[in-house]
C-alpha cells in the first residue's frame, strides 16, 4: 500500500445532537449517504450557487468529520458559525491532531473510505496517526488527480466566481438533486434542468511541460477558449468554454492543449 499525508487540508469535528440536520441543510450532497466505508463529496455554496468552500465528509460514530482546504480554515469556520445560531452542536478544529490521507489501498485503521469523486483515486481517509505504507509522492498524485479530471479546492475553482457545475461536480458525486434545500439549491437546479453549461473544468494534457498556471487557452482563430488552473507535468486541469472543447487549443508558446476524455 502507498499512502500520501494531504498537508494542504484539515480536520473539523461536528458534534452534538443537531450537528447532522445543521450540515444536511447547507452543503449540496445528501448526508444519508454516508456511513462506515462510505464518505461524500459536498460543497457550501454561495446563494448564487456559486464555490465556497468543498469538502469531503466521513461519519465516527454520532460525529462528523470534515476534510477541508487548510488555508481556509479559518474563514469555513467563521461561515459555519454564522448558520449556527442557536443549533446544538459544537464545531472543533482537530488539524493538530487528525491529518488526511491518500492511499491505494484500504489502511487497517483510521476512518478510510473510497475516495467519493472517482475510483481510480484509492481511498481517502482521516487518522490521527500515520497508518503503515510506503510513500505515496505527491507529484504521482497530482498527476492522477488531474487525469482524473478532479479540482482541489481553490487551487482549481475561483472561489464565488465558479458555479458548482462548473467545477464538475455532477460527475464527481457532490451534489445531489433530490436531498430537497440547501443553499445555493435553487440556482443549482435550474443549472441542471432549464440551462446548458457554458463552461466547465476539464482535465487537459499536452506534449510538453511547459504548461503554466493561468496560462490563457486559444483556438486556432486566436480567441481565448479558457484557462489553465493547476499543473503537474504534462496534466492540467482547465476552466474552459465547452463551445471550443472540438477545436484545436493551444497556449500563446504553441504548446497543444488536448482533452482528455
Amino acid at each position: 500500500m502507498k499512502i500520501l499525508q494531504l498537508e494542504n487540508r484539515g480536520v473539523f469535528r461536528l458534534s452534538g445532537p443537531e450537528a447532522f440536520s445543521f450540515l444536511q441543510g447547507l452543503v449540496t450532497n445528501d448526508l444519508n449517504l454516508i456511513k462506515e466505508g462510505h464518505a461524500v463529496y459536498a460543497a457550501l455554496l454561495t446563494p448564487q450557487g456559486k464555490f465556497f468552500y468543498d469538502m469531503i465528509i466521513f461519519k465516527d460514530g454520532d460525529d462528523l468529520l470534515l476534510d477541508v482546504e487548510a488555508d481556509s480554515k479559518q474563514d469555513f469556520y467563521r461561515r459555519l458559525m454564522l448558520y449556527k445560531l442557536r443549533a446544538d452542536l459544537t464545531i472543533t478544529d482537530i488539524s493538530d491532531t487528525h491529518h488526511v490521507f491518500a492511499a491505494t489501498e484500504q489502511p487497517s485503521s483510521g476512518i478510510f473510505a473510497p475516495d467519493p469523486r472517482h475510483s481510480d483515486l484509492g481511498y481517502r481517509g482521516i487518522t490521527d496517526h500515520r497508518p503503515e505504507g510506503t510513500a505515496l509522492s505527491l507529484p504521482d498524485y497530482e498527476n492522477l488527480r488531474l487525469r482524473c479530471g478532479v479540482p482541489d479546492g481553490s487551487r482549481d475553482m475561483e472561489r464565488e466566481k465558479y458555479f458548482w457545475l462548473e467545477t464538475d461536480a455532477e460527475r464527481l458525486n457532490g451534489v445531489s438533486f433530490t436531498k430537497g434545500c440547501y443553499i445555493g439549491q435553487e440556482l443549482t437546479a435550474r443549472m441542471k434542468h432549464r440551462t446548458n453549461l457554458k463552461k466547465r473544468l476539464v482535465p487537459v494534457s499536452s506534449t510538453d511541460e511547459s504548461l503554466e498556471t493561468g496560462a490563457d487557452i486559444l483556438t486556432e482563430s486566436g480567441k481565448k477558449a479558457g484557462t489553465l488552473r493547476t499543473v503537474s507535468g504534462t496534466h492540467a486541469l482547465a476552466y474552459l468554454r465547452l463551445e471550443y472543447i472540438g477545436d484545436n487549443l493551444s497556449l500563446e508558446n504553441g504548446t497543444a492543449i488536448s482533452i482528455i476524455d
